[in-house]
């Protein structure tokens, strides 16, 4: 989160990307503890009218809890609302089809 007089900033811009990898790689996302959803993998992000919306990164963070300025990546409005998740991941899934 940023103060009035400072532009918002990607909350993934802290990391260093990873390497490109290839496109038959999967797409993961990982719900980050108390924090956003991590989108990592060829992807793409596209607004309610279809256009893409250009990732930056091959790791991306995405809001999950509705405050940031920078919908739908994060900026990191989590840690100032104290936003937290449920203690208990939910159980794997058998992936479709099995």
């Amino acid at each position: 989160m940023t103060g009035p007089d400072q532009p918002a900033t990607r909350w993934d811009d802290q990391w260093e990307d990873q390497p490109a990898g290839t496109a038959d790689e999967p797409v993961s996302i990982t719900a980050y503890p108390n924090g956003p959803l991590l989108v990592r993998g060829p992807f793409e992000i596209l607004t309610p009218t279809g256009e893409v919306i250009p990732p930056r990164r091959r790791t991306v963070a995405l809001c999950r809890c509705g405050v940031s300025t920078l919908k739908p990546f994060c900026d990191g409005s989590h840690k100032a609302i104290g936003f937290t998740t449920e203690q208990e991941p939910p159980e794997p899934q058998p992936p479709l089809g099995s």
